[in-house]
């Protein structure tokens, strides 16, 4: 069961906009597409998601991941049929007996440890490797390459994102990763693009 990210009992950061490293405490809005937009997931009927099999492995693989990330809480969450939108929540650690690292050490190639890139490439991972196994397609494709993330800096965007995640099967029809969209998203609008020019 989902726990809700509250910012006064898990001490969130505030976020650095230039420079800023993601292991850093803080609400994370991650956005991750299915290569090429193919629905695989299930589909909005009524405004209400109905997730197939493959959804099915989707949803449990990413509230999976705190069981992997301890120190990670999951927000809102949604499958759509060719997407997921969740809130990751990155709490502050303290690791006791923590060394550091000699500096003539190479450091491995791809995502820093505990970063949101190594949490969302495992769960990519994961629902891809179970997928492949359902659908006897070993090695197959099921993701896009990369993933939209926007790191949440206050209560009032944390709250919109939240509807907006919510209410994400309602406004399916004017949904961006829609292939058969019908119009604009608003919200998403309000939320993100017109944020940013101003």
């Amino acid at each position: 069961m989902k726990t809700q990210f509250d910012p006064d009992r898990h001490h969130r950061r505030s976020i650095r906009l230039k420079g800023y490293d993601y292991t850093q405490p803080g609400a994370y809005f991650i956005t991750i597409c299915t290569r090429d937009r193919v629905c695989l997931f299930g589909e909005v009927i009524d405004g209400e998601m109905r997730l197939n099999p493959l959804g099915e492995i989707v949803r449990q693989c990413w509230w999976a991941i705190p069981e992997h990330f301890s120190h990670v809480v999951l927000d809102e969450f949604v499958v759509m049929p060719n997407h997921v939108h969740g809130i990751i929540v990155i709490m502050a650690t303290h690791d006791v007996g923590a060394t550091h690292a000699s500096p003539l050490r190479v450091r491995p190639r791809g995502p820093q440890r505990q970063s949101i890139a190594s949490i969302v490439g495992s769960i990519k991972s994961a629902a891809a490797k179970r997928i492949n196994e359902y659908r006897g397609t070993p090695g197959a494709p099921v993701w896009q390459r990369n993933y939209y993330e926007h790191v949440v800096r206050d209560d009032q965007p944390l709250n919109h994102i939240r509807e907006y995640i919510a209410t994400n099967p309602l406004r399916w029809h004017l949904d961006r990763e829609n292939p058969l969209q019908t119009g604009p998203d608003d919200l998403w609008e309000k939320m993100f693009c017109r944020r940013k020019n101003s």
